[in-house]
């Protein structure tokens, strides 16, 4: 069932527990293609544009104003309180800030090839895309992008992946996609991750280079009780380039009773 709901644009399918899911900046809700089948066998899965993204209207200009739009989704859907959020690169920025700020509203946090904070010489990359997408258009970034995302050995063995993400990405409103990386270059979570008490597995490609295993665990240290796990030859993608090996992490994490 697709549909527009709360200015929201998403999909939703499966009949059971509520399941949300954030994609990346990268990407659209199409990120998570390869896995919902699976998922949505015992739970009901809401795979969402994220504001600006898709025919969702924008939001911003601040990580956390993304969240507060997210946590309106809820009611306007409504999404049962407590249903798991999983949340990849950007996502997992907004699923963070979501459960620090509205935590009594989900369940289980998976954040999947993200962080809390960005260091220095990681910003500027981020605030360079906003910029030439803004002055040339999403063409300019389409590269860059690219190899943010996945290994080079994916890169060469699926042309046909690649090209569709490219394509996915094309069609992004610049002003939109320049708001989101400014957001996540200015962006500063560390303080608040003492105040998430969701279950919460954080999960890092071994050779991710955007947001690097480095970075996971900083955010994994940071949230109480929170459990790591690498994805080994995965760099920033794993719905898409290790779709299996992500399910194989996220299901038994998922359906593990809460405890109390």
């Amino acid at each position: 069932m697709t549909a527009a709901r709360s200015d929201f644009d998403l999909v939703q399918t499966g009949r059971g527990p509520d399941l949300l899911l954030l994609h990346s900046l990268l990407t659209d809700r199409s990120i998570f293609d390869p896995i919902v089948p699976r998922l949505a066998r015992s739970r009901r899965v809401t795979a969402l544009n994220l504001p600006g993204f898709g025919a969702s209207t924008p939001a911003g200009p601040r990580i956390e104003d993304y969240a507060d739009r997210v946590a309106d989704l809820f009611a306007a859907l409504p999404l049962a309180p407590g249903a798991d959020v999983v949340g990849v690169s950007f996502g997992g920025f907004v699923a963070t800030a979501l459960a620090a700020r509205h935590g009594a509203r989900i369940r289980r946090l998976a954040l999947v090839d993200t962080a809390a904070a960005f260091p220095d010489p990681a910003k500027a990359p981020l605030r360079g895309m906003a910029e030439r997408a803004l002055g040339t258009g999403m063409d300019a970034v389409v590269d860059t992008a690219v190899r943010r995302m996945f290994t080079d050995a994916f890169i060469a063995a699926r042309p046909d992946v690649i090209e569709r993400q490219a394509a996915i990405l094309r069609r992004a409103r610049p002003g939109a996609f320049a708001t989101a990386c400014r957001a996540l270059a200015d962006l500063d979570l560390r303080s608040a991750l003492a105040a998430i008490a969701n279950p919460t597995l954080v999960v890092v490609g071994t050779l991710d280079v955007t947001t690097p295993p480095a970075l996971a665990r900083e955010l994994a240290a940071g949230i109480r009780g929170a459990t790591l796990v690498e994805i080994l030859e995965c760099a920033h993608c794993p719905p898409i380039e290790k779709p299996a090996e992500l399910l194989a992490v996220l299901e038994p994490f998922l359906d593990a009773p809460v405890p109390r």
